[in-house]
Protein backbone atom coordinates (compact mmCIF):
# COMPACT_ATOMS: atom_id res chain seq x y z
CA UNK A 1 0.00 0.00 0.00
CA UNK A 2 2.71 2.43 1.09
CA UNK A 3 4.90 1.29 -1.81
CA UNK A 4 2.08 1.97 -4.28
CA UNK A 5 1.47 5.42 -2.78
CA UNK A 6 5.18 6.19 -2.93
CA UNK A 7 5.41 5.21 -6.60
CA UNK A 8 2.36 7.34 -7.41
CA UNK A 9 3.90 10.33 -5.62
CA UNK A 10 7.20 9.97 -7.45
CA UNK A 11 5.37 9.63 -10.76
CA UNK A 12 3.45 12.86 -10.07
CA UNK A 13 6.67 14.65 -9.10
CA UNK A 14 8.31 13.42 -12.30
CA UNK A 15 5.43 14.72 -14.43
CA UNK A 16 5.64 18.07 -12.63
CA UNK A 17 9.39 18.26 -13.24
CA UNK A 18 8.81 17.42 -16.91
CA UNK A 19 6.26 20.21 -17.16
CA UNK A 20 8.55 22.84 -15.64
CA UNK A 21 11.45 21.74 -17.85
CA UNK A 22 9.23 21.87 -20.94
CA UNK A 23 7.84 25.36 -20.27
CA UNK A 24 11.38 26.58 -19.53
CA UNK A 25 12.23 26.00 -23.20
CA UNK A 26 9.54 28.41 -24.41
CA UNK A 27 11.57 31.62 -24.17
CA UNK A 28 14.59 29.86 -25.68
CA UNK A 29 12.60 28.59 -28.67
CA UNK A 30 11.11 32.04 -29.21
CA UNK A 31 14.56 33.64 -29.16
CA UNK A 32 15.91 30.99 -31.56
CA UNK A 33 12.96 31.66 -33.86
CA UNK A 34 13.64 35.40 -33.78
CA UNK A 35 17.24 34.76 -34.78
CA UNK A 36 16.20 32.88 -37.95
CA UNK A 37 14.88 36.06 -39.57
CA UNK A 38 16.51 39.39 -40.41
CA UNK A 39 13.66 41.63 -39.26
CA UNK A 40 11.79 41.27 -36.01
CA UNK A 41 9.08 43.29 -34.34
CA UNK A 42 5.51 43.12 -33.18
CA UNK A 43 4.28 41.71 -36.49
CA UNK A 44 6.62 38.74 -36.51
CA UNK A 45 6.06 38.13 -32.78
CA UNK A 46 2.35 37.82 -33.54
CA UNK A 47 3.16 35.39 -36.36
CA UNK A 48 5.04 33.20 -33.85
CA UNK A 49 2.22 33.37 -31.30
CA UNK A 50 -0.55 32.65 -33.79
CA UNK A 51 1.30 29.85 -35.59
CA UNK A 52 2.19 28.17 -32.29
CA UNK A 53 -1.44 28.12 -31.23
CA UNK A 54 -2.65 26.99 -34.66
CA UNK A 55 -0.37 23.95 -34.50
CA UNK A 56 -1.38 23.15 -30.91
CA UNK A 57 -5.10 23.52 -31.59
CA UNK A 58 -4.80 21.42 -34.74
CA UNK A 59 -3.23 18.60 -32.73
CA UNK A 60 -6.17 18.84 -30.30
CA UNK A 61 -8.83 18.75 -33.04
CA UNK A 62 -9.97 15.19 -32.18
CA UNK A 63 -10.95 16.47 -28.72
CA UNK A 64 -13.70 18.59 -30.26
CA UNK A 65 -15.71 15.44 -30.90
CA UNK A 66 -16.09 15.00 -27.15
CA UNK A 67 -17.24 18.57 -26.42
CA UNK A 68 -20.82 18.06 -27.66
CA UNK A 69 -21.23 14.83 -25.71
CA UNK A 70 -20.02 16.31 -22.42
CA UNK A 71 -22.52 17.23 -19.74
CA UNK A 72 -21.66 20.65 -18.33
CA UNK A 73 -23.40 23.65 -16.86
CA UNK A 74 -24.44 26.66 -18.99
CA UNK A 75 -21.66 29.13 -19.58
CA UNK A 76 -18.78 26.65 -19.40
CA UNK A 77 -17.92 26.91 -23.09
CA UNK A 78 -18.29 30.71 -22.99
CA UNK A 79 -15.79 30.92 -20.13
CA UNK A 80 -13.34 28.78 -22.10
CA UNK A 81 -13.80 30.95 -25.19
CA UNK A 82 -13.17 34.19 -23.28
CA UNK A 83 -10.19 32.51 -21.65
CA UNK A 84 -8.90 31.84 -25.16
CA UNK A 85 -9.01 35.55 -25.97
CA UNK A 86 -6.95 36.27 -22.86
CA UNK A 87 -4.55 33.47 -23.80
CA UNK A 88 -4.07 35.20 -27.15
CA UNK A 89 -3.24 38.41 -25.31
CA UNK A 90 -0.79 36.53 -23.10
CA UNK A 91 1.17 35.02 -25.97
CA UNK A 92 1.08 38.20 -28.06
CA UNK A 93 2.45 40.39 -25.26
CA UNK A 94 4.93 37.94 -23.76
CA UNK A 95 6.37 36.71 -27.07
CA UNK A 96 6.85 40.33 -28.17
CA UNK A 97 8.58 41.16 -24.88
CA UNK A 98 11.46 38.84 -25.79
CA UNK A 99 12.36 41.17 -28.67
CA UNK A 100 12.94 44.04 -26.25
CA UNK A 101 14.22 42.66 -22.95
CA UNK A 102 16.33 39.83 -21.60
CA UNK A 103 15.16 36.24 -21.17
CA UNK A 104 15.75 36.47 -17.41
CA UNK A 105 13.67 39.64 -16.99
CA UNK A 106 10.86 38.45 -19.28
CA UNK A 107 10.43 34.99 -17.77
CA UNK A 108 10.68 36.30 -14.21
CA UNK A 109 8.01 38.94 -14.76
CA UNK A 110 5.65 36.65 -16.68
CA UNK A 111 5.70 34.04 -13.89
CA UNK A 112 4.32 36.51 -11.34
CA UNK A 113 0.83 35.31 -12.33
CA UNK A 114 0.04 33.75 -8.90
CA UNK A 115 0.07 37.27 -7.47
CA UNK A 116 -2.24 38.63 -10.15
CA UNK A 117 -4.54 35.62 -9.67
CA UNK A 118 -4.82 36.58 -6.01
CA UNK A 119 -5.55 40.22 -6.86
CA UNK A 120 -8.12 39.41 -9.56
CA UNK A 121 -9.79 36.86 -7.29
CA UNK A 122 -10.04 39.56 -4.63
CA UNK A 123 -11.58 42.12 -6.98
CA UNK A 124 -13.76 39.77 -9.06
CA UNK A 125 -14.62 36.83 -6.83
CA UNK A 126 -14.42 38.68 -3.51
CA UNK A 127 -11.90 36.11 -2.29
CA UNK A 128 -10.03 38.29 0.16
CA UNK A 129 -6.34 37.33 0.39
CA UNK A 130 -4.67 36.75 3.73
CA UNK A 131 -2.30 39.26 5.29
CA UNK A 132 0.61 37.02 4.27
CA UNK A 133 -0.59 36.99 0.66
CA UNK A 134 -0.93 40.78 0.65
CA UNK A 135 2.63 41.05 1.94
CA UNK A 136 3.82 38.75 -0.84
CA UNK A 137 1.93 40.81 -3.43
CA UNK A 138 3.58 44.01 -2.20
CA UNK A 139 7.04 42.42 -2.34
CA UNK A 140 6.40 41.05 -5.83
CA UNK A 141 5.22 44.40 -7.16
CA UNK A 142 8.32 46.02 -5.66
CA UNK A 143 10.52 43.45 -7.43
CA UNK A 144 8.67 44.00 -10.71
CA UNK A 145 9.19 47.75 -10.44
CA UNK A 146 12.85 47.15 -9.65
CA UNK A 147 13.31 45.18 -12.86
CA UNK A 148 11.06 47.50 -14.87
CA UNK A 149 13.10 50.57 -13.96
CA UNK A 150 16.47 48.87 -14.35
CA UNK A 151 18.62 48.79 -17.46
CA UNK A 152 18.14 45.07 -17.93
CA UNK A 153 19.57 44.66 -21.42
CA UNK A 154 22.83 42.81 -21.70
CA UNK A 155 21.73 41.19 -24.97
CA UNK A 156 21.95 43.06 -28.23
CA UNK A 157 18.23 42.44 -28.67
CA UNK A 158 17.40 44.20 -25.41
CA UNK A 159 17.15 47.74 -26.70
CA UNK A 160 13.92 48.81 -24.99
CA UNK A 161 13.82 46.99 -21.62
CA UNK A 162 11.04 49.14 -20.16
CA UNK A 163 8.74 48.25 -23.08
CA UNK A 164 9.76 44.58 -22.93
CA UNK A 165 9.26 44.36 -19.18
CA UNK A 166 5.84 46.04 -19.44
CA UNK A 167 4.81 43.53 -22.11
CA UNK A 168 5.99 40.64 -19.92
CA UNK A 169 3.88 41.94 -17.02
CA UNK A 170 0.92 42.26 -19.39
CA UNK A 171 1.50 38.62 -20.28
CA UNK A 172 1.37 37.70 -16.59
CA UNK A 173 -1.92 39.55 -16.00
CA UNK A 174 -3.64 38.09 -19.08
CA UNK A 175 -2.42 34.59 -18.18
CA UNK A 176 -3.95 35.08 -14.74
CA UNK A 177 -7.32 35.94 -16.25
CA UNK A 178 -7.01 32.91 -18.51
CA UNK A 179 -6.33 30.70 -15.49
CA UNK A 180 -9.31 32.01 -13.50
CA UNK A 181 -11.76 31.72 -16.40
CA UNK A 182 -10.45 28.24 -17.16
CA UNK A 183 -10.98 27.25 -13.55
CA UNK A 184 -14.56 28.52 -13.75
CA UNK A 185 -15.15 26.55 -16.96
CA UNK A 186 -13.92 23.38 -15.24
CA UNK A 187 -16.07 24.09 -12.19
CA UNK A 188 -19.01 24.10 -14.57
CA UNK A 189 -18.15 20.58 -15.74
CA UNK A 190 -15.86 21.08 -18.74
CA UNK A 191 -12.92 18.62 -18.65
CA UNK A 192 -9.44 20.15 -18.87
CA UNK A 193 -8.63 18.67 -22.28
CA UNK A 194 -11.81 20.09 -23.80
CA UNK A 195 -11.24 23.46 -22.18
CA UNK A 196 -7.73 23.48 -23.65
CA UNK A 197 -9.03 22.62 -27.12
CA UNK A 198 -11.58 25.45 -27.02
CA UNK A 199 -9.20 28.01 -25.51
CA UNK A 200 -6.32 27.20 -27.89
CA UNK A 201 -8.59 27.36 -30.93
CA UNK A 202 -10.17 30.68 -29.93
CA UNK A 203 -6.72 32.09 -29.14
CA UNK A 204 -5.42 30.98 -32.53
CA UNK A 205 -8.39 32.50 -34.39
CA UNK A 206 -8.00 35.73 -32.39
CA UNK A 207 -4.36 36.13 -33.31
CA UNK A 208 -4.46 34.78 -36.87
CA UNK A 209 -5.50 37.99 -38.68
CA UNK A 210 -3.40 40.43 -36.60
CA UNK A 211 -0.03 39.97 -38.35
CA UNK A 212 -1.70 40.73 -41.68
CA UNK A 213 -2.87 44.10 -40.36
CA UNK A 214 0.76 44.82 -39.46
CA UNK A 215 1.88 43.78 -42.97
CA UNK A 216 3.60 40.62 -41.73
CA UNK A 217 3.32 37.33 -43.58
CA UNK A 218 3.02 33.71 -42.52
CA UNK A 219 5.07 32.51 -45.49
CA UNK A 220 8.54 33.07 -46.86
CA UNK A 221 10.57 32.25 -43.75
CA UNK A 222 13.37 29.66 -43.52
CA UNK A 223 12.37 26.07 -42.80
CA UNK A 224 14.12 26.37 -39.43
CA UNK A 225 11.64 29.08 -38.41
CA UNK A 226 8.70 26.76 -38.87
CA UNK A 227 10.58 23.93 -37.18
CA UNK A 228 11.03 26.00 -34.03
CA UNK A 229 7.35 27.00 -34.08
CA UNK A 230 6.28 23.35 -34.24
CA UNK A 231 8.63 22.57 -31.35
CA UNK A 232 7.04 25.43 -29.40
CA UNK A 233 3.58 23.98 -29.93
CA UNK A 234 4.65 20.48 -28.90
CA UNK A 235 7.17 20.99 -26.07
CA UNK A 236 6.21 24.03 -23.93
CA UNK A 237 2.58 24.21 -25.05
CA UNK A 238 1.26 20.66 -25.17
CA UNK A 239 3.81 18.77 -23.06
CA UNK A 240 4.57 21.59 -20.61
CA UNK A 241 1.14 23.05 -19.97
CA UNK A 242 -0.59 19.67 -20.09
CA UNK A 243 1.84 18.24 -17.53
CA UNK A 244 1.32 21.17 -15.18
CA UNK A 245 -2.46 20.95 -15.52
CA UNK A 246 -2.29 17.23 -14.76
CA UNK A 247 -0.01 17.80 -11.77
CA UNK A 248 -2.47 20.23 -10.17
CA UNK A 249 -4.92 17.34 -9.78
CA UNK A 250 -2.38 15.09 -8.07
CA UNK A 251 -0.15 17.44 -6.05
CA UNK A 252 -0.95 20.42 -3.88
CA UNK A 253 -1.63 23.43 -6.16
CA UNK A 254 0.60 25.49 -3.85
CA UNK A 255 3.54 23.17 -4.52
CA UNK A 256 2.85 23.19 -8.27
CA UNK A 257 2.71 27.00 -8.37
CA UNK A 258 5.90 27.31 -6.34
CA UNK A 259 7.66 24.82 -8.63
CA UNK A 260 6.73 26.89 -11.68
CA UNK A 261 8.91 29.63 -10.16
CA UNK A 262 11.86 27.51 -11.32
CA UNK A 263 10.97 28.37 -14.94
CA UNK A 264 12.91 31.69 -14.98
CA UNK A 265 15.94 29.92 -13.53
CA UNK A 266 15.82 27.17 -16.14
CA UNK A 267 15.20 29.65 -18.97
CA UNK A 268 18.01 31.92 -17.78
CA UNK A 269 20.48 29.03 -17.58
CA UNK A 270 19.52 27.89 -21.08
CA UNK A 271 19.74 31.50 -22.29
CA UNK A 272 23.28 31.82 -20.95
CA UNK A 273 24.32 28.44 -22.38
CA UNK A 274 22.95 29.15 -25.86
CA UNK A 275 23.26 32.93 -26.21
CA UNK A 276 25.80 33.84 -23.50
CA UNK A 277 23.06 36.15 -22.25
CA UNK A 278 23.97 36.91 -18.64
CA UNK A 279 21.32 38.79 -16.70
CA UNK A 280 22.37 42.11 -15.21
CA UNK A 281 22.78 42.46 -11.47
CA UNK A 282 19.60 44.57 -11.23
CA UNK A 283 17.59 41.87 -12.99
CA UNK A 284 19.00 39.15 -10.74
CA UNK A 285 18.24 41.19 -7.63
CA UNK A 286 14.71 41.93 -8.86
CA UNK A 287 14.20 38.26 -9.75
CA UNK A 288 15.14 37.18 -6.22
CA UNK A 289 12.72 39.76 -4.75
CA UNK A 290 9.92 38.56 -7.05
CA UNK A 291 10.48 34.87 -6.29
CA UNK A 292 10.43 35.59 -2.55
CA UNK A 293 7.28 37.70 -2.94
CA UNK A 294 5.43 35.12 -5.03
CA UNK A 295 6.45 32.34 -2.64
CA UNK A 296 5.09 34.30 0.33
CA UNK A 297 1.89 35.18 -1.57
CA UNK A 298 1.24 31.59 -2.65
CA UNK A 299 1.94 30.00 0.75
CA UNK A 300 -0.38 32.59 2.29
CA UNK A 301 -3.31 31.27 0.28
CA UNK A 302 -5.44 28.40 1.50
CA UNK A 303 -4.91 25.43 -0.74
CA UNK A 304 -8.09 24.36 -2.54
CA UNK A 305 -9.10 20.78 -2.22
CA UNK A 306 -8.09 18.47 -5.01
Amino acid sequence: MHSSTGRARWFAVSILALGVLAVSTSAILIRLTLETVTETGIGFSLVISAARLVVASTILLPTWRQVQGTTHQPGAIAYSAIAGVLLAGHFASWTTSLSFTSIAASTTLVTTNPVWVALISWLWLRERPSTKTLLGIAITIAGSLFIGLADSGSSTMSQQPVLGNSLALTGAVTASGYFLLGREAQRRGLPIQQHAAIAYTVAALTLLPLPIFLESSYVGYPALTYGYIVLMAIVPQLIGHTSLNWAVHHISPTIVTLTILLEPIGASLLGYALFREAAGSNVLAGAVIIIIGVAIAVTGQSSPST
